[in-house]
């Protein structure tokens, strides 16, 4: 059985996720903390940025993806009110994901594969002013100046060539599902189109 919560300095906290599930399970672990408290739910992005603005939390906790509005647009247009700390809690475990949501202003980033424990951790942590962030995570998203791996940029190279994916799998020992994989994230780190584009737009950076 929990500690009673105290009659102040709680953290008060609203939390969007369009898997109902989630969203009770999540609310439920928050609100067997004794400094934290739950002031709202939200399934979609506008009844996030409601949920928001009639309750001014001191922390919004977010899926990625969720209908009407995303996790990091709702981040966005909260960005100007700063006493709002953001915490997303996804299963988007990718770099790219990591650095569109700080870009948006979130101070969190949690994987929901992670013990529940560092959710409430990062909650507080948060609220202190503080960033959390998965560490392998931040790693390859701020290393330097080349967003790609290594192996994305093996496929790239290859793509950039002429090789067909099946080409691609065979030579690097790939599975086509894989090598596709490989190319739609490189494609999205550099903003490209297409597989040629994006191999022309890292071979002019020097990325290849």
């Amino acid at each position: 059985m929990s500690d009673p919560k105290p009659t102040g300095k709680q953290i008060r906290v609203v939390i969007a996720e369009d898997q109902t599930m989630v969203l009770g399970a999540l609310a439920a672990l928050l609100e067997m903390e004794h400094d934290i408290t739950v002031v709202a739910q939200a399934r979609n992005g506008k009844e996030a940025l409601e949920a928001v603005r009639a309750h001014q939390p001191d922390v919004f906790i977010t899926d990625v993806e969720m209908p009407e509005m995303s996790g990091l647009d709702v981040a966005s247009v909260l960005a100007q009110q700063r006493q709002v700390k953001v915490v997303i809690v996804t299963t988007f475990a990718r770099a790219g994901y990591l650095r569109r949501a700080l870009e948006a202003g979130a101070s969190g980033y949690l994987l929901k594969d992670r013990p529940a424990r560092e959710l409430a951790d990062a909650v507080r942590r948060v609220h202190q002013g503080l960033r959390v962030v998965d560490p392998e995570l931040a790693v390859e998203a701020w290393s330097g100046p080349d967003p790609l791996t290594q192996r994305e940029r093996q496929v790239l190279r290859l793509a950039g060539e002429g090789a067909s994916s099946g080409d691609i799998a065979l030579k690097l020992g790939l599975s086509e599902g894989t090598v596709r994989n490989y190319l739609s994230e490189a494609m999205s780190k550099l903003g490209a189109a297409n597989r040629v584009e994006a191999a022309r737009i890292a071979r002019t950076k020097g990325w290849l």
